[in-house]
Formats: structure tokens, sequence, C-alpha cells
């Protein structure tokens, strides 16, 4: 019948996996949510395992004197390894990682901010608030319109319409002297 040299089927199969991923790169969004519901299949692992095959199939066939099983054998292994790694050291930490630079106003209360401009009785002031993804600044009044005076500690009771109403705040664990 026809006489192909395994190497080139490697190749083919190489190219096809490359063009496969490229493609999947630039739609993963949209078609991450139809193998959502299906463990163990990931598309990304799947492609790079395909490549990673018949890139190192390739390799055995005109570089090594093996046998054309045992390079199909080697080449999965060493592709089952590095897929393995390539799941659970980048896919798996890169999804559970959403991190999101926004926030609600319900849940700014409870935390502590510094007064950076001083809240005056029955008046409005400015607050910050450091968290991980940044600072907040935001407009803060006395929760009992009391005045708070300039790099006070204050503790956020509740957020509503752009304000913030807070209080003194002092830590159980501040040594005072």
């Amino acid at each position: 019948m026809y006489d192909t040299d395994l190497g080139v089927i490697y190749l083919v199969v190489l190219i096809s996996a490359g063009c496969l991923t490229l493609i999947y790169l630039l739609f993963s969004e949209m078609l991450d949510g139809v193998f959502e519901g299906i463990p163990l299949i990931d598309p990304a692992v799947i492609l790079s395992f395909i490549t990673l095959t018949a890139a190192s199939g390739y390799l055995f066939e005109k570089f090594s004197n093996l046998s054309s099983i045992s390079v199909f054998i080697i080449s999965c292994g060493i592709s089952a390894i590095i897929s393995t790694f390539i799941y659970f050291f980048i896919l798996v930490p890169i999804r559970s990682a959403e991190v999101s630079l926004a926030y609600t106003e319900e849940s700014l209360g409870g935390q502590t901010g510094k007064v950076i401009v001083p809240i005056p009785e029955n008046g409005y002031g400015e607050i910050v608030i450091e968290t991980v993804n940044g600072v907040i600044s935001k407009r803060a009044t006395g929760f009992n319109n009391e005045f708070i005076d300039y790099e006070e500690q204050v503790l956020i009771i509740e957020a509503k319409e752009g304000t913030v109403y807070v209080k003194k705040y002092e830590s159980p664990y501040q040594i005072k002297l």
C-alpha cells in the first residue's frame, strides 16, 4: 500500500496539534464551558500531551535507532510526565488564582483604615484602606457623628452610597506606653 516514514507522521501530527493549540488559545474561554462538567478532560492538557508525544516521537525517529514501538512508548511516557507537571504546576494554580481588583461596599465593612483628611463632627473626611489589591481611598464620616483626627486608625462599620461610616479603632493587641 503506502510506505510512509513514521517521522513524517509524527511531524504532521505535531504541526496539526500545534495549530489546534493555537486555535484553542484564541477560543479557550468559549471552549472551557463545553468541557467544564467532564472531569479529567482538559483540552489544554490533551493538546499538550499530543504535541509533546509527536515532538519527542519525531526526534527519536530521526536521531535514534530504537524501534518504532519503543519510540512511541517512550514518547508517550515523556509526554505523560510533562503534561502532568503542566497540569498540576501551571494550569491548576492559574485557574484557582481568581483575583479581582473589584470590591463591593458590603465587603468594606469590618476593615480598618487610616484617616488622611480629618473627619469633623457631622461632616466628612477621607480614609485609606490597604487591601491585597492596593490602596482604596473613600469618603468617610463618623458613625456617631464624632470628630476623628488625622492618622487615627478607624474601623469601618458600614458603607453606603459611596461613604463609609467609621469609628475610632484600638486594636486589642496595641501596646500602650
